[in-house]
């Protein structure tokens, strides 16, 4: 692997645990708010993220290079309800996936097929979270300022189950 592909692989690692780092700030978030279910759905985000993070370093480790752990920015602390937290993620996980394709254009132009085909996972991940995003957007939207159904998306968002692999 080229030392550009390395650096570029330890930077999005440290874009993967700052993810982590930003989900966990809106969990704790939720959770002050009586938000519970969306606290826990966060807190899932958080283990995956972690999770994308450890399988980008332990590729590296795979291909015989040098893995940094990373220091981080803090992230927000304060969101103005369910509706802006979940927009921030969205434009935070399209930030992400816009990473991950610049990623996937670079390992194609050093010709590391290996860096390429092990990112596909990650383009895959990208579409699933978009679209996880802005499934819970909509349906924020859709009930507007109804309490009740605030409470039962709430609830509804805690149900979410880890899943392994991530």
């Amino acid at each position: 692997m080229s030392k550009k592909l390395e650096e570029a692989l330890n930077e999005q690692i440290r874009e993967e645990f700052y993810s982590a780092s930003y989900y966990l700030s809106i969990s704790a978030w939720a959770s002050s708010q009586d938000y519970n279910g969306t606290a826990s759905f966060f807190m899932i985000q958080v283990q995956e993220e972690v999770g994308h993070a450890m399988k980008m370093f332990n590729f590296l480790f795979d291909v015989e290079s040098r893995a940094i752990v990373p220091a981080l920015d803090q992230p927000p602390a304060d969101f103005d309800g369910l509706e802006d937290a979940f927009q921030k993620t969205l434009k935070h996980e399209k930030y992400i996936t816009g990473r991950i394709h610049k990623l996937v254009a670079l390992a194609r132009e050093e010709n590391d097929y290996a860096m390429e085909n092990f990112l596909q996972w990650f383009v895959t991940e990208q579409v699933e979270e978009e679209a996880n995003m802005n499934k819970v957007l909509a349906q924020i939207k859709m009930i507007g300022g109804d309490a009740r159904a605030v409470f039962m998306l709430d609830r509804e968002l805690g149900q979410r189950q880890a899943f392994g692999g991530e």
